[in-house]
């Protein structure tokens, strides 16, 4: 069993559902066994981004990016599924961190302006 961390944005987007839905979304990651990390298969992926080594869990409407540090997952971004943030890490599109966090209220709300 692995301990599992979150970073501020994955904490924001936790904090954005109510509290049994949070137990629901986090219930794939806090199951993950070393076997499943070994061999990943949907929907468990793994890729690399530069020299970071990251899994991609896809879980009802989330994706969960996280690293694994021995017995410890910490979840560095969970992106809402067909987002723009999410296929622009998917695809490494290069974006920041910064970025992700920027990009999801400018986006949307540039795309509102076109329709005004």
């Amino acid at each position: 069993m692995y301990q599992v961390t979150f970073s501020e944005q994955a904490m924001q987007e936790l904090n954005k559902l109510e509290k049994l839905a949070q137990l629901a979304a986090i219930d794939p990651i806090s199951c993950l066994r070393p076997a499943d990390l070994e061999h990943p298969r949907e929907p468990l992926g793994h890729f690399r981004r530069g020299a970071k080594s990251f899994f991609r869990l896809r879980a009802g409407d989330f994706r969960f990016y996280f690293e694994a540090h021995g017995k410890l997952l910490h979840v560095d971004y969970i992106l809402h599924r067909h987002s723009l943030e999410d296929f622009l890490l998917r695809n490494k599109l290069p974006v920041s961190e910064q970025q992700l966090i920027e990009q999801h209220s400018k986006f949307w709300k540039y795309l509102e302006s076109l329709t005004k």
